[in-house]
């Protein structure tokens, strides 16, 4: 029975820079993919390409590219599909041209996939209807429009899948579902047809539980202890069946571990309801998915059931909401609980007698057991804590103001304080979330694939 080796080497942008380089090396793939996008992601994109229009994509991508020539060299067989283009897949299909050419790449083709970016066309959505309320809390749309940023459909496989028909070896998109980045390859492979659900949800599973990289195989497993080496952790590879098949295992020889538990933490990570995790290709079960080790580091995933994708495409937006920042202080010694409270109050008191008041402000005492509050377990007082203070609010300048009083306290504060060397936090702009809906048939993708001469030549 025909299969593929498909492996995950980026959960992030920022994720390990040289596993893809490591997980190509040893994984003995079909398909690498790189999944670097989050809500927050696209809107630092967007802000990119508002002040550049020939930024808005993954800059880290087209300097992978550049290791990976020796592989692509070596591994005919091998195709890249990433979200890395962002805001701008074009622009970043144009840059890795260019480094593959120069490298001495030019007899493969590039793809570049688009069509989720809703912003210029927001007025002409609402005149057919699109109403973009507020998805979790129905707040109505008119209340944000003006402050919007960006506007992003989470697209599906199908321009993936037109892509490689069209033979490109690398695809680079702007946002689609993460589970596409491998849903797409198993159709383009095996033919399945866009209404076999059973086969598309197995797919979909598989991508889901790759995406986050090394989440599954043993990252921040909550079994974790010493014995599991995550410093050579190997990264995810989903091997799919033409019958709908998933196993999944990770590169030979490498660190962390494939078993039922790390598939399994994986698995419920951002799903809602197990028994409908919306897609943008098929609404998958969950519930019934079972989980078999078969071999060490090899466990095979049956169980999804499909049905039907869903009408409309989940739309994120990003808009303007004011200003934040947030510094921290160590305060050492005895009582340092209690003097982290008191330089606290400190703070906030001498705002007011300057006529200052946030509209949000916050003080945590790290080491204290705020990260988690009310769950950790008392301890003995510590002898330091870590005191941050938090602002935020709609005037840039106080939110400023707020961090000026953080290292008076040095000298003018309780005794004990430290930790305030480096440079005074500066504020920065809040990008808040917009969760919506928009209708698949008013949505469409675009991809353009060419050679990597011809993306070198457009001006």
């Amino acid at each position: 029975m025909k299969s593929i080796r498909i492996g995950n080497a980026a959960g992030f942008w920022g994720d390990q820079i040289d596993q893809p380089v490591y997980l190509t090396r040893d994984g003995q793939l079909d398909y690498l993919t790189l999944e670097y996008l989050a809500e927050l992601t696209m809107s630092i994109l967007a802000h990119q390409k508002s002040r550049n229009s020939d930024a808005g994509y993954v800059t880290d991508f087209p300097e992978v590219i550049k290791k990976l020539v020796p592989y692509l060299k070596e591994q005919p067989q091998l195709k890249i599909i990433t979200n890395a283009g962002g805001m701008n897949p074009s622009a970043c299909a144009k840059m890795v041209s260019e480094n593959l050419l120069s490298l001495g790449i030019e007899d493969c083709k590039v793809a570049s996939v688009d069509g989720d970016h809703l912003l210029p066309d927001l007025e002409e959505h609402q005149k057919a209807n699109e109403s973009f309320t507020h998805f979790e809390t129905g707040d109505d749309f008119n209340t944000v429009q003006e402050r919007i940023v960006s506007a992003n459909a989470y697209l599906g496989a199908s321009g993936i899948v037109e892509a490689l028909n069209q033979d490109a070896r690398i695809v680079i998109t702007g946002r689609v579902a993460d589970a596409a980045l491998t849903l797409a390859p198993a159709i383009y492979e095996f033919g399945w047809d866009w209404t076999d659900w059973d086969r598309l949800s197995a797919a979909t599973v598989a991508g889901h539980i790759i995406e986050c990289g090394a989440q599954a195989t043993g990252g921040i497993y909550s079994d974790w202890n010493e014995e599991i080496d995550l410093a050579n952790v190997g990264y995810p590879i989903a091997i799919l069946e033409e019958d709908g098949s998933v196993f999944i295992t990770k590169p030979e020889g490498t660190g962390g571990l494939v078993t039922p538990e790390t598939v399994a933490e994986q698995i419920i990570y951002e799903i809602g309801d197990p028994t409908q995790y919306m897609t943008p290709d098929v609404v998958v079960d969950f519930s019934h998915v079972e989980l078999e080790q078969v071999s060490p580091d090899l466990v095979k995933v049956t169980g999804a059931k499909g049905t039907p994708r869903p009408d409309a495409y989940k739309v994120s937006m990003a808009y303007q909401d004011g200003y934040f920042a947030s510094g921290t202080l160590v305060i050492c010694g005895r009582n340092a609980k209690k003097k982290a409270e008191a330089a606290a109050k400190m703070i906030f008191d001498r705002m007011k007698i300057a006529g200052i008041e946030l509209e949000r402000t916050n003080a945590e005492y790290l080491g204290s057991g705020d990260s988690v509050p009310g769950v950790w377990p008392e301890v003995e007082e510590p002898f330091e804590i870590v005191l941050r203070i938090s602002g935020y609010d709609s005037s840039k300048e106080s939110v400023e103001r707020l961090m000026k009083e953080l290292a008076p306290l040095v000298t003018s504060g309780v005794p004990g304080v430290t930790g305030y060397t480096g440079s005074r936090v500066r504020p920065r702009r809040v990008l808040s979330y917009w969760p919506t809906l928009i209708s698949q048939n008013r949505v469409k993708a675009k991809q353009v694939c060419k050679t990597i001469k011809e993306w070198v030549s457009e001006p």
